[in-house]
């Protein structure tokens, strides 16, 4: 079973904390010091925010992944317990957004070397002028992976309301619950 974040909508302040450092663990500069038309502002989970409630929706790293089945392209693949999307052979298609059953996907711009990637034979008209359009591509939480700390929206969130959900955890978890319902049907009858 393949391991995810959580995080508890009861502890969140929706501070955002999580995106910024979700975009710093994936970023090759320093965002802080960078010009603003320089950074790549794209977290790969994103903060929902209601009346009623706050709290981050990310990739749940599904087993059997419904944005992976979804995609024509074979570009999400699960690598070591990890769903990855293969950013070099994504079209953009939104295939995979609306497969998702919890929303985790975003389309952002691609980048090379700083810049974003221009769809060559694509053109848009902006304003009276024909100009190139960027190529889009799907973006979700990829646990950081590689990462010597593990997945930073964890470490940095101030409320302690993210949770790495662990398959051997989970299993034990599950056992725990069905043996509390299997006493509680004995004290039924």
């Amino acid at each position: 079973m393949n391991t995810f974040v959580v995080a508890d909508p009861n502890k969140c302040l929706g501070c955002r904390t999580c995106e910024i450092a979700c975009v710093v663990a994936h970023s090759d500069k320093d965002i802080f010091t960078s010009e603003s038309t320089e950074i790549e502002f794209y977290p790969r989970l994103s903060v929902v925010k209601t009346a009623k409630v706050s709290a981050p929706i990310q990739c749940r790293q599904c087993e059997d992944a419904p944005c992976a089945n979804a995609c024509p392209n074979k570009c999400i693949t699960n690598k070591n317990g990890v769903v990855f999307i293969n950013k070099s052979s994504c079209i953009g298609c939104k295939t995979c957004l609306m497969a998702c059953p919890v929303g985790a996907i975003d389309l952002v711009p691609e980048f090379n070397n700083g810049k974003k990637v221009v769809q060559h034979g694509l053109k848009v008209t902006d304003d009276g002028k024909l100009c190139f359009k960027y190529k889009m591509v799907g973006n979700k939480c990829d646990l950081c992976n590689g990462r010597e700390k593990g997945p930073a929206c964890v470490e940095v969130c101030p409320t302690n309301a993210f949770n790495i959900v662990k398959s051997d955890e989970l299993h034990e978890s599950i056992k725990e619950k069905r043996k509390q319902s299997a006493l509680r049907l004995t004290n039924i009858g």
